[in-house]
């Protein structure tokens, strides 16, 4: 980069006990701009400085860059213009928008990432963008690509099928149910606002776009329902899109099917926070409800135990501080970082590994035994040119799977080895490249998000622009 493109880094100014949106300053006018904008250069807010965004060409309006610089990846729908490229050995998203929405998604995914929520990870706000004869260009927001991930639109093979579009939404409605739970309001929930990663035969869904959310320090039941109805209204329209293209199942009612996410959410919320009333002799029902939620996906710090007057029986109601309670034991005995689904399969197995060999032996080096003697091997048998089709703890799951099926089939004991090469010849070899799909992507499927995403773009031109309908 010139000396006239030169970059000033800025420390990521977010204040943590800020709640809500950041605060509007009005912006200087167009011609104040233009005039000082062949002085300026560019300004980067970032966690940390990464000095590979310097090679960007940032003087160039994003719909105009070079291929050579851009990750062929599918794009959700989106108001921006939003664009993947190639940053070191990673990729990135870089969306164009005002200076106060990029800096308030920024401001919000950086606060959802302390909560540990399913986020995309922000990289960075650059503002002082111009061309070389000195025109300014929008500022843009950079976020990291959720490996691995792909829009809802991109799950499709040859058409989606009704059972598919019930995970996609039960996804959503846990990634929303865990949002309210630390008072964040989204504003905009949408398929089409979510990543999605296969998560043991589900789905796990990661926000995608923020701009609209504000945090408080807990939600109305009043905004978490109008939160809930703007996802089944968003839904029920995306539904209704992919069946006009014919890639969906014709018998998918879209407005019932989005209606799932009502149910889904409401059961998800009840589970996690109302409260129990049983006898006392009934105390068993305590762990029971534990390990329900332990089964959601979240773990319980505490109980609030009330006797009633007549002292017959216990009110219960646990407070739910954080998910992910099978990810933490998976990673605290072994080091593996997995989706909640995935760790929970795996853990089942490391469980029945210890039980089957030696029940007394200590859980952390039954553990240890288990990766080198299951987990490892079965991932060093996966060939090279395979190694991308998917994640290491979604193949390892799968192929304990596909063991459990082929004992039940034949009623025989199936070796590990026999396994493993029996799902790579029939199951893996035939699966689509999820990780390569940026490189190697199917050129019809690409060429139907890019027109769907440039018709949504141009016909929502004529409305406001400040709330989109997604971000990708």
């Amino acid at each position: 980069m010139t000396e006239e493109y030169s970059a000033q880094w800025h420390d990521e100014p977010t204040d943590y006990a800020q709640i809500g949106k950041l605060p509007r300053f009005v912006a200087a006018s167009a011609d104040d701009n233009k005039a000082a904008s062949v002085a300026s250069s560019l300004n980067i807010t970032a966690a940390a400085a990464d000095p590979e965004l310097l090679d960007l060409p940032w003087h160039i309006a994003l719909e105009e860059w070079p291929a050579q610089y851009l990750a062929a990846l599918p794009r959700g729908i989106s108001r921006h213009i939003v664009r993947f490229a190639h940053l070191g050995g990673s990729v990135i998203a870089i969306k164009e928008t005002s200076e106060h929405v990029a800096r308030h998604e920024y401001h919000m995914l950086r606060k959802l990432a302390r909560f540990d929520v399913p986020c995309v990870e922000p990289v960075a706000v650059i503002t002082g963008r111009t061309t070389p004869d000195g025109r300014p260009l929008n500022p843009v927001l950079v976020t990291r690509h959720l490996k691995f991930s792909m829009p809802y639109r991109a799950l499709f093979s040859q058409m989606l099928r009704k059972d598919t579009l019930t995970r996609l939404i039960d996804a959503q409605a846990l990634l929303l149910v865990r949002l309210h739970l630390i008072g964040f309001y989204w504003g905009d929930v949408s398929l089409s606002n979510t990543l999605f990663r296969r998560d043991a035969g589900a789905f796990a869904a990661y926000l995608v776009d923020a701009e609209t959310g504000e945090l408080y320090p807990d939600l109305s039941t009043g905004q978490r329902e109008y939160d809930l109805e703007i996802a089944r209204v968003n839904i029920a329209g995306e539904l209704m899109d992919l069946l006009d293209g014919g890639l969906i199942e014709e018998k998918v009612d879209p407005v019932a099917t989005s209606e799932l996410i009502m149910d889904s959410y409401r059961r998800l919320w009840a589970e996690l926070t109302e409260k129990e009333s049983f006898e006392l002799g009934e105390r068993w029902r305590v762990g029971a409800r534990i390990r329900r939620l332990n089964e959601l996906g979240f773990d319980v710090e505490e109980y609030a135990i009330k006797t009633t007057q007549n002292g017959s029986t216990i009110q219960l109601q646990p407070k739910v501080v954080d998910a992910g309670h099978h990810q933490r034991r998976l990673l605290r005995l072994t080091g593996l970082d997995a989706q909640e689904n995935q760790a929970r399969r795996l853990l089942n197995d490391m469980d029945s590994f210890r039980a089957d060999n030696n029940p007394d032996m200590d859980e952390e080096y039954s553990a240890h035994l288990w990766v080198s003697q299951i987990f490892e091997p079965i991932v060093r048998s996966i060939p090279r040119d395979l190694s991308g089709k998917l994640e290491h703890a979604e193949v390892v799951h799968e192929v304990l799977e596909h063991r459990w099926y082929m004992s039940e089939k034949q009623e025989r004991h199936i070796p590990l080895a026999e396994a493993v090469q029996s799902y790579i010849d029939s199951i893996l070899r035939h699966r689509r490249d999820e990780a390569a799909i940026m490189l190697n992507p199917d050129t019809e499927l690409l060429k139907i998000l890019e027109v769907e995403n440039e018709e949504s773009r141009y016909g929502a031109d004529e409305s406001d622009d400040e709330y989109p309908d997604s971000d990708d």
